[in-house]
């Protein structure tokens, strides 16, 4: 098994309380970890009293990142599968694996003492999962190791981290530091994130704040991501809809994918509910309905077809009268409610086709392309989050991210 210089620094300098890597992706943070890291301390603790447990974002993280990458390894004759009591069977020990985005997925080892835990993702858990386990790491064998990308510097994990009173070793990556990535790769992600704050983050290791614009590259040369394919380029076409308040607007988006998995913003409009003069009653569900149906039609006059509706499903009631509408005119259409993922997730996928030259758009795409030019940072927020008083257009923003959410990992791979 080959490891990186950093890699064996790690296996010789932790052996404190808190044990956790910060730093790029595929830096080799987690191999290390899955290769040898949590099989040990496993090992090591076999006998003792104490629970061990693995937990990441939710079971289906874990089983990702964690046990399979340890079953290629080991097999699965060592590294077994997680079963209906959330527990593995990992080099003879039973492990919990538990999802630690909300405090109800780990109600079952409240008030019981963990001998050892392995973290996954550690920073986009829930706050008070972490605060629990530091209280049941209670004995004194019991010991933390981890792994995490970089946040905003005010993210309460970095809090934790900088606290010099306690027992942490901590040890920082860049992508730099993983020799067996292959030149290219290293190459493409960086023009990838390059002029974000996740080239800083994902690329360089560091905490830092989201701030300015989003889609910087965009803002600057909004035409140089014009591009106007034809229906035959086209594999699949889906509209995503965004439902507005009082003061915002409904929101259309129609995105089309290519052979090679680019991505193209069709079409997209917006009705203000605010347009008294055209909507002198409002937008009731009838009048959205049959804007929706007039979007389709025109989407299908030019390229041919309509695969699926995704609409924010916030607004049942308004979904489901888009979906009773849909089946009369267009009964071909497929309409679902959208997943509505993490923005920064969403936000992060649309940066990264932009870096690698995979996202256009048409000269049909007037708001859509307003929208992502003024799209910001909230600068006053405690996390990354874009800022939403009606300043910009968020409504299109989020009936483009529809079309696209459910295929991020695809999109990115």
């Amino acid at each position: 098994m080959q490891l990186s210089k950093k890699q064996n620094e790690y296996i010789i300098n932790a052996t404190h309380r808190w044990n956790i890597k910060s730093g790029a992706v595929r830096s080799g943070k987690s191999f290390v970890d899955t290769a040898y890291i949590v099989p040990k301390r496993i090992r090591d603790r076999a006998g003792l009293p104490g629970l061990n447990v693995i937990m990441g974002v939710s079971k289906e993280s874990i089983e990702r990142n964690v046990l399979q990458p340890m079953r290629e390894i080991y097999t699965s004759d060592l590294i077994g599968n997680i079963n209906n009591r959330n527990v593995a069977r990992v080099c003879g020990e039973d492990v919990y694996c538990l999802g630690a985005e909300k405090v109800s997925q780990v109600a079952k080892i409240q008030g019981a003492s963990i001998k050892y835990c392995y973290g996954d993702e550690i920073a986009k858990w829930n706050k008070e999962v972490f605060q629990m386990l530091k209280s049941r790491l209670d004995k004194t064998y019991s010991c933390f190791d981890g792994a995490c990308n970089p946040e905003n510097p005010t993210h309460w994990l970095k809090e934790f981290l900088d606290n010099k009173k306690l027992d942490i070793y901590l040890q920082r990556y860049t992508i730099f530091d993983n020799p067996f990535l292959a030149p290219d790769f290293v190459e493409k992600l960086c023009i990838e994130y390059d002029g974000t704050v996740y080239y800083d983050r994902l690329i360089l290791g560091l905490w830092k704040r989201a701030e300015g614009a989003i889609y910087r590259k965009f803002a600057d040369h909004p035409k140089d991501f014009v591009k106007e394919p034809t229906a035959s380029d086209l594999t699949e076409i889906v509209i995503g809809v965004d439902f507005g308040g009082n003061k915002s607007g409904h929101s259309f988006v129609a995105r089309g994918y290519d052979r090679d998995n680019n991505v193209y913003g069709l079409k997209s409009i917006r009705y203000m509910n605010t347009d008294t003069k055209r909507f002198k009653e409002g937008i009731d569900s009838n009048i959205l309905n049959d804007l929706l149906i007039q979007f389709v039609d025109e989407v299908q006059e030019k390229y041919g077809k309509v695969d699926f509706i995704y609409w924010d499903n916030a607004e049942t009631t308004l979904g489901q009268s888009i979906r009773n509408a849909m089946m009369k005119a267009h009964p071909n259409v497929i309409v679902r409610p959208a997943k509505k993922i993490r923005i920064k997730d969403r936000i992060e996928c649309v940066l990264r086709l932009m870096g690698a030259g995979r996202f256009f758009i048409t000269e049909d795409c007037e708001t859509l392309s307003t929208a992502l030019q003024e799209a910001v940072w909230d600068e006053k927020a405690l996390k990354d989050d874009r800022l939403d008083d009606g300043s910009s257009d968020i409504d299109t923003l989020d009936a483009f991210e529809y079309t696209i959410e459910r295929d991020i990992k695809m999109l990115t791979e």
